[in-house]
């Protein structure tokens, strides 16, 4: 049995980059802590299992210490006096995935000559947050009394996309890595991210988070798009100091967009209980109470102790409304959401006609049947 050379700390960050206890893995690599401890060496098909199991390349297990794996985008999650933890994997391929998509994207519209969209990069920061909104709206079509009158948060959020897929922003939703069930993405570390582009912009969206929470996240991530700026976030809806001015003035778009303060300023009603307001305005404006609560703060309906007591127990109860889960729902929907229906449809017409090969079409629409690809086809309008 011939057994390779492998550096005892490299299997330890490889474990540690995966977030993984050596216990949790014990139960596939009974040997790992005689590994880890350099008492003995894998052999080629054990490593090779190994990476696999800690979503790295085999290769990066050979180097004789671990390489550097910078984010390939600004990373807006710092905070004055908090490191800014390791990327897992995870949100690493997530990106990269989405990267790739770009560029297909990106050179499909180039060869269909479409223009440049305008509104990216259109805003600076220094701008006021209530103008850019205005503006977002108006290029969004973005109707408040169409998103009242939807029945649920996840048919406004659906609205939402829609209008950001048709201003020609790829929106691409997923608790997942690609449709690995078992790679699921956590809110903790990242609640979306924007790849700004002219031709090809992309928004994802953490699909693990609550649809209330992701309501808000896109509204910050088009407010980024609006900047021209490319950025990972994983702050949500709470007034922000300590972080960079962009995320402030990001946030400050979002909540304005989302829940006007004169809106707001209209609904509220005199001596009614904090809960009943909450619950009354997320529902008319579907969003979560985190965000209800800013704008009351900002409203001056609230001081700053009573918004800080209520933030905290509202937190409290959407993370375990968010730890519970969702079901399964329908396949292609799931899929197209995942992709973004804009690149889905580009991508089955450019493979239809043959411009781009079933095999890179499969990779990158996650699937593997043609039957599954052509059915794909029929959900966006393609294929009869």
């Amino acid at each position: 049995m011939t057994r390779v050379t492998v550096e005892p700390g490299i299997l330890r960050w490889a474990r540690e980059r995966a977030r993984l206890e050596q216990d949790e893995l014990v139960a596939r690599f009974k040997k790992l802590p005689e590994w880890e401890d350099g008492e003995t060496q894998p052999t080629l098909k054990q490593i090779e299992a190994f990476a696999k199991a800690v979503h790295v390349p085999v290769g990066y297990l050979f180097l004789p210490e671990p390489p550097e794996e910078p984010l390939p985008i600004p990373d807006f999650r710092t905070f004055v006096g908090r490191a800014v933890v390791r990327p897992s994997p995870n949100l690493l391929d997530t990106i990269y995935t989405c990267q790739e998509r770009q560029s297909w994207y990106r050179d499909f519209v180039r060869v269909a000559h479409q223009p440049e969209l305008d509104f990216i990069g259109s805003a600076a920061a220094t701008a006021s947050p209530e103008t850019v909104a205005g503006q977002m709206r108006a290029t969004l079509g973005f109707d408040l009394d169409a998103r009242r009158d939807c029945p649920s948060w996840s048919e406004a959020l659906r609205l939402f996309i829609q209008q950001a897929d048709s201003a020609g922003v790829l929106v691409m939703v997923s608790g997942v890595v690609l449709n690995n069930n078992h790679r699921r993405l956590d809110p903790e570390e990242f609640r979306g991210f924007a790849l700004s582009d002219h031709l090809a912009p992309v928004i994802f969206i953490n699909g693990a988070d609550t649809k209330a929470a992701q309501m808000f996240t896109l509204a910050h991530e088009l407010a980024h798009l609006w900047l021209g700026a490319s950025a990972l976030s994983n702050i949500g809806a709470a007034p922000l100091q300590g972080f960079r001015n962009e995320e402030v003035w990001c946030n400050a778009v979002a909540a304005e967009l989302l829940v006007p303060l004169e809106a707001v300023r209209a609904e509220l009603r005199d001596d009614e209980p904090l809960d009943e307001t909450l619950s009354r305005l997320a529902r008319t404006f579907k969003v979560s109470t985190l965000v209800i609560l800013r704008r009351l703060l900002d409203a001056g309906w609230l001081d700053r102790a009573a918004f800080d007591a209520a933030w905290e127990q509202e937190l409290g109860q959407l993370r375990a409304l968010t730890q519970k889960g969702s079901g399964g729902g329908n396949f292609y929907h799931t899929t197209l959401a995942r992709v973004s229906r804009r690149f889905a449809r580009a991508l089955v017409v450019s493979t239809l006609e043959g411009q781009t090969l079933y095999r890179d079409a499969f990779r990158m629409l996650g699937v593997s049947k043609t039957q599954t690809f052509h059915n794909l086809g029929r959900e966006v309008g393609v294929m009869g």
